[in-house]
């Protein structure tokens, strides 16, 4: 696989091995892909798939069996915890189906979280803050505590902790399956907007079609591999 300038993403012939017993499970089959920066892209698969698996190593949350994984031209799949933790606050963002927001925390403090481990000042981590909220349009809720907000706001919430450091790309986990049709529908909205306006990279994992069409390319997986990747037609 050649360099590509602008790739964010870049797996080649990735492999993750689990042994279960006496029996190996190949969740990740010799993988390669390119992800650009800017990009909007859907995972899909059924359960077992390695849709997972593929997400929690380019999230730097696994690392690979064999084969590398480039993230921004670096190859952190030969990187230690302490590094891969360090990247993983700097440049990823997630967002995941439970929301995992801290309920006794204020909306706020919820946002600021990830920048306490970077040396992100007190003053920039609540300017940050503020302005993700707003972006998320939730600046009116700053001192709300997750339980005191709907689950599409909850949702909200934690895509502004998500996008409060400025990351280079944002992992979604499902991110729509515990909310109502409508719901689901703006939240995917707000991914939208954030990948034009912002050129934030999404990775997207889900299950459900109408959710993965809202990206601008789809890759399906089966049994560990890639069986198709294609470009969605997105106005």
């Amino acid at each position: 696989m050649e360099n590509h300038a602008s790739a964010l993403i870049q797996v080649r012939n990735l492999t993750r091995t689990y042994s279960l017993g006496e029996t190996s499970i190949h969740a990740l089959d010799t993988i390669s892909l390119s992800i650009d920066k800017g990009e909007f892209v859907s995972i899909m698969g059924p359960s077992g798939s390695g849709k997972s698996t593929f997400m929690n190593i380019v999230g730097c949350l696994d690392t690979p069996t064999s084969g590398s994984y480039f993230l921004e031209g670096v190859d952190v799949s030969r990187l230690r915890r302490d590094e891969l933790a360090e990247i993983r606050n700097k440049k990823i963002g997630f967002v995941f189906q439970g929301f995992n927001l801290l309920p006794r925390t204020p909306a706020i403090e919820n946002v600021e979280l990830p920048m306490l481990y970077n040396g992100t000042s007190a003053r920039e981590r609540r300017e940050k803050a503020l302005e993700a909220l707003r972006i998320v349009g939730l600046d009116d809720r700053i001192d709300h505590h997750p339980n005191q907000l709907s689950g599409g706001q909850q949702q909200r919430l934690a895509i502004a902790r998500a996008i409060s450091n400025s990351p280079s790309i944002i992992m979604a986990d499902e991110p729509t399956g515990n909310l109502d049709t409508k719901t689901s529908a703006e939240i995917m909205e707000l991914f939208v907007r954030l990948n034009a306006e912002s050129h934030i990279t999404m990775v997207l994992v889900t299950h459900e079609p109408d959710i993965a069409a809202h990206a601008r390319r789809l890759i399906r997986f089966l049994d560990g591999e890639i069986i198709s990747d294609e470009r969605n037609n997105v106005t």
